[in-house]
This record gives C-alpha cells, structure tokens and sequence, in this order.
C-alpha cells in the first residue's frame, strides 16, 4: 500500500451516517490539501440496505476511484461479507467486537488483518450507538497518522447548529477512536499522509453544473425531484434568492419541461434537470421546443433502467435516446461532460450554445459523475473563463429600426433567425406547435415545409464549428486507445496509467460533445488508432454503434459493464490485457 494513495470503505445500514461519515472524512482529506476522490452506493430505501462510501487520497491528482480498498471501516455484519473481497493484502477490518457472525481466522486467511473493536458499548456510553460512526473515522485518523484536527473542524461545522452537548459528544468519540486506531498502528506500519498544501475545493458533478449554470446566468429552473439529478436543483433553490433565479418545484416532469419552454419564451435563461425516466415523459415538449426554436437546457443524469430499474445507481444507457428523443427531426446538441471541471463548463456553455443556436442542448449526466465528489483547483471555475452569447437576440434599440415586419422564423444562410422576446411592440408574432411559415402562422403547404425544415436543419451543419473534437489523453496509443464518453474518462485514464506502468502504451479517446459531430475529423482521429476498446456503462455498446453508424469506423472490441457500478481502473486494465492479448498476432498470420 502506498502512503500517498490511500482508499477507505465504510459501509452499513442506510440511517448509520454512512453518506455523512464519508463525506466528512472527503472534507477533512481535501482540508488537509490532499487530492480526494469520492464515491457513494445506496439502496432506494429510507432506513436499512447495505450502503457504502469509498474514498481515496493521494498526493497526486486522481481522477477515480481505485479497487482494492487499503481499509474497511464495518459499520455492520454484513459490510464485511460483501466487502472482504475488496481490501488489500496487508489491509485492515475495523468491526464491533460483538458481531457474531464476523469471523476473524476468515479475515486472516483473507490476507487481511481483523480488528475488532468495542465500538458500540462506547458510543452509548458517549450519548449515542450513532456515534458508531465517529469513533470509526477517529480509528482511520489514528491509523494513517492523520492529522485528527482536520477531523475536528469537519464535525464542528456539521453539528454547529446542535447542541453544545451533541457537538462535545462527537469529538469525544473521535478522540477515542483515533486513541484506538494509534494504539493499533503498529500493525500497519503507514507513515502519516503528510498534507499536499493548501486547502483544496471538493464538490460533485451536480453542484459543479449548477455553479456553473448560475455563472452562465441560468435564470429558471423547473424540476421535479428525481434521483440522481435532484441536487441541481436543490442546489439553485438553496441560492436561488440571493442569484436572481426563479425556481419551481413541478408537479411532474411534464409541467417541468414545459415551464421552463414558457420561461425561455420570456427570454430567461432556462433549464430543467431529470433522469431517464423524467426524460421519457418530456420527449413530446421537447419536440415542441425544437419546433418553435426555443433555447432549452435540459439535463439528464442517467441511472439503471429500464422503468424504475436501478433508480439510485449509475449507467450510460440513454446515449441513443438523447440523440433521437421525440417524434419527428429537428436540430439539438448532445454534450456529456466526463469531469467535474467539465460539469461546471457545460453548465454555462450548454446556455451559450442553446441561445446561439436556438435549440434544445441535452447535457448527459450519470450518478457516477452526479454524485462522486473530486477535489478541483479554484483556478478551473474562474468567472473569468465564463462566456455568456446570447446569439441572435435582438436589443429594443434594433426592433426600433426595423421597417420590415419582423420574421421570429426567417429563413438564413445559417438556419438562426433572429430572436426577439415579448416586451416590444414589434416583437410580436405568432407561434404554434404545428409547421408554420417564417412569420409563425400555420400552414401545411408543401413548399413551405420544405422550406422551414431545412432551415431547422440547416443548424445541426451550423452548430459543428462549435462543437469540441473528442481529447486525448495519457500515452501514444501504440498498443490500444481505450475509447470513451461521459464519466468513464476518468477510470479510463487510471486504467492506462496503470497500463503504462507495466509497459503497454494506451492512450485515452475522449467524447464530451456528441452531436452534431465533426464527422471528418473524428473519423480521422478514430483511423489513426491501431487498435481501439470501447469503454461503455450500458449493455448494447451505444458509443459504438453511433460511431459506427456516422464516421464507418468499427472498433475491435468493447467492454460493457450495467449491474449499476461504476467502472474501476483495475476492472478496465484487466479486461485492455485480455483485449490485447487476442488482438495479438500469431505465427500463421
């Protein structure tokens, strides 16, 4: 085990502070200045289910989590069952000395070190059996030689607005628990982490896109909670006051999506945020949105389906609906950030490219990237790097010149007509759901649709110059390129770092901008890989087919993973090896 890469699961029922204890431990982690990667695993239940939060902290940037875990932190019997399997040669169990079913030689056999301890009978004795938890993360404090103190303004500003006595009780229990695991440390013969400087930012990717789509000037939001994309729009309704941004909670997604169509209509920056589910019952408004020309963001962060499926775990599998969502053909921009950093980008570009371009942006999400939380340098989310275009949106100064009456649909060179919002006695048009002609009126002649159809279109060719080619990252690629889109850039490039290091030169491939695709050039950066694995969170491989479908290139394999995990490195290298090794050539070839 490394001293400078350092990964912690803690696991147990839901309703024992696994979410809070994680995330608490993150926070001290990032205080300290260390670089962190955070990720969490619940069950769709209020109280009881297995539920864990994995951590790693490292000297160096990480960008995901990494299998096997260093130390397990066993809130209850069952934690150790299901992840014994998971914790390192020469790495600890930390469990209650009264589980029964817990057994120790197993552990050993296992490789690795049990520690039992009185966990339960001195949290009552603290105030508490809730405590459990506290007293573990003081055990892992004392274990890794980790500054305690970090810990302690963590627990001061979570419980800041309890009593005295709650807040007492809690450091109380730290103390004891970093007592024991000091007192145990010998056993584990790790030098404390030492802090990587100054304190560093972390957040997850649904506070990223918020921050970011209030920085781009976001202005409504309609919502109907729905995991994992509910944190977006708590996040804009806890600062929507103070940042001018008028939020609904919906009834349903329906009435979400067609607000936020009437806010855009009003010239407010608008947006709503579902999952999949969600956004099968928008597909028809969406359509609507296209049809009149609306600029709409709206995010999906996708989980297990289909229906209910998996509804708090994470996949990649609406890829092809996005792109096709709705009945009928009209222009939008796909983009799926891979990062944190990428997130908070997206969230005001998605605006930018939605105005400029007069169309629905569809940002793809997933609970991975939603709910993992990454430390990030201040300097990537400068408001001095946000843009706000407004495109084609016409001033009061300039409908005050207008001699012609004004054209909402004006067929253009680039398929973007002018844009005006009510308010100005000129700005007054008709627009309806149905075909209409460029001032807005309904008409089924044939010509026309014709006409409007193509200057719709015409915006997809438009909107390629804006669109970002896929990056590449890490090697050359000499052996493999792991290709990728959304959130598995972040295991991918792990996986070819670890990779690397045993002397196989992978490159990573990387997709945030989906549609309209610069064709040419990715087809030619696709060409110039020799061997290529696509990297999906889905069962059909939908990257690959999309691929396939638009630039002819047809990958040499594809690793797919939907029981609703996230991909580790270690599952990725593992299966390039295999990949290569097949891919190999033999004597009689």
């Amino acid at each position: 085990m490394s001293e400078v890469d350092v990964s912690i699961t803690i696991g147990g029922d839901a309703g024992q502070g696994i979410e809070s204890s994680g995330a608490a431990w993150g926070r001290a982690v990032a205080r300290a200045g260390l670089h962190l990667f955070s990720l969490t695993d619940y069950r769709s239940r209020i109280r009881g289910g297995h539920n864990f939060y994995q951590t790693r902290a490292s000297l160096r940037p990480v960008n995901s989590h990494r299998d096997p875990v260093q130390l397990l932190l066993a809130l209850t019997e069952e934690t150790v069952k299901v992840h014994l399997g998971n914790v390192a040669r020469g790495g600890i169990v930390v469990y209650d000395e009264d589980f029964r079913r817990v057994d120790a030689d197993e552990i050993r056999r296992a490789g690795v070190v049990p520690l039992p301890l009185p966990l339960a009978r001195q949290a009552a004795e603290l105030g508490s059996k809730v405590m459990m938890n506290t007293l573990m993360l003081g055990v892992a404090a004392g274990l890794l030689h980790f500054d305690v103190g970090y810990l302690e303004g963590v627990i001061q500003d979570l419980f800041r607005r309890r009593s005295a006595q709650v807040v007492q009780n809690n450091l109380a229990a730290l103390a004891q628990g970093f007592r024991w695991g000091r007192d145990h440390s010998g056993m584990w013969p790790v030098r404390r982490p030492a802090p990587g400087g100054k304190a560093r930012m972390a957040l997850h990717g649904n506070h990223a896109f918020a921050l970011g789509a209030a920085a781009g000037g976001c202005r409504f939001i309609a919502a109907y909670p729905m995991t994992p994309a509910t944190p977006i729009f708590e996040w804009l309704v806890a600062k929507g006051s103070r940042l001018g941004i008028v939020t609904k909670h919906a009834e349903d997604e329906i009435a979400a999506v067609c607000m936020a169509i009437g806010a855009a209509h009003a010239g407010a920056r608008a947006m709503t945020a579902t999952s999949g589910a969600g956004f099968a019952l928008m597909s028809e408004a969406l359509g609507l949105a296209g049809m009149v020309e609306l600029p709409l963001v709206l995010v999906v962060s996708q989980r297990g389906g289909p229906s209910t499926g998996l509804p708090t775990r994470t996949e990649q599998a609406d890829l092809l609906f996005a792109l096709h969502a709705s009945h009928g053909e009209f222009p939008r921009i796909v983009l799926a950030p891979g990062t944190v950093e990428e997130c908070f980008e997206a969230g005001w570009r998605s605006f930018n490219l939605a105005e400029r371009y007069q169309t629905p942006v569809i940002v793809l999400l997933d609970q991975f990237l939603s709910a993992s939380v990454k430390t990030v340098e201040p300097d990537d989310f400068s408001l001095s790097d946000v843009v706000i275009d407004r495109g084609l949106t016409l001033t009061g100064a300039e409908l005050d010149q207008l001699t012609e009456p004004y054209l909402r649909y004006q067929d253009t060179p680039s398929g973007v007509s002018p844009r005006a919002v009510p308010g100005h006695p000129k700005a007054v048009y008709a627009m309806t759901s149905d075909e209409h002609d460029e001032e807005g009126h309904i008409t089924e002649e044939l010509p026309n649709r014709i006409l409007m159809m193509r200057k719709r279109m015409r915006k997809e060719q438009t909107a390629v110059a804006d669109m970002g080619e896929p990056r590449l990252y890490e090697g050359d690629g000499e052996d493999l390129t792991l290709v990728c889109w959304g959130s598995t850039v972040g295991p991918a490039r792990e996986a070819a770092q670890i990779l690397s290091a045993g002397g196989i030169d992978v490159n990573v491939l990387h997709f945030s901008d989906l549609w309209p695709l610069p064709v040419k050039e990715v087809a030619a950066a696709l060409g110039r890989c020799r061997r290529t694995l696509v990297v999906e969170q889905n069962y059909t491989g939908q990257l690959a087919r999309w691929l396939r479908q638009v630039t002819g290139f047809t990958v040499d394999a594809v690793l797919h993973k939907f029981d609703g995990r996230p991909f580790s490195p270690q599952d990725i290298s593992t299966y390039a090896r295999r990949v290569l090794a097949d891919l190999a050539p033999t004597a009689a070839d």
